[in-house]
């Protein structure tokens, strides 16, 4: 809303965007539920059949978003970090990385089962040692 004669932001808020806008106006996933800790890493790029660029071929054209997924992903990263990174909402950097996966550009690395975690006595063993240091 507009002050007498002024924006309603200043120069210095920059562009103004939707989250929603990045998504085009979706806002989940409607595939797998990508976990906060679930680890995300940039797949080798499909292979193509020598007229150009997989992608090409697609109707599908990444945003500047995708693209900087795919350059911090080179190295696991989970979604709660992306999400960090990108300074996007939680949702939003799901949408997106659903996108990726529809495209097969990342591979999602499920959280270990918790029961796969050290037990409460292994743990308590192991501060008992190291007070004993």
């Amino acid at each position: 809303m507009r002050g007498r004669g002024g924006a309603w932001y200043d120069d210095d808020a920059g562009p103004v965007v939707r989250p929603y806008a990045l998504t085009g106006g979706r806002t989940h996933y409607d595939g797998v539920e990508f976990d906060l800790v679930a680890l995300i890493v940039a797949a080798d790029p499909p292979a193509s059949d020598g007229d150009g660029p997989a992608l090409a071929a697609s109707p599908w054209a990444p945003e500047p978003e995708h693209d900087m997924i795919l350059e911090l992903c080179r190295t696991p990263l989970s979604v709660a970090e992306i999400a960090s990174d990108l300074e996007l909402p939680l949702g939003v950097v799901r949408v997106l990385l659903g996108d990726l996966l529809d495209h097969s550009l990342i591979q999602v690395r499920r959280p270990a089962p918790v029961a796969q975690f050290p037990g409460e006595r292994v743990l308590k063993e192991v501060i008992d040692g190291i007070r004993a240091l």
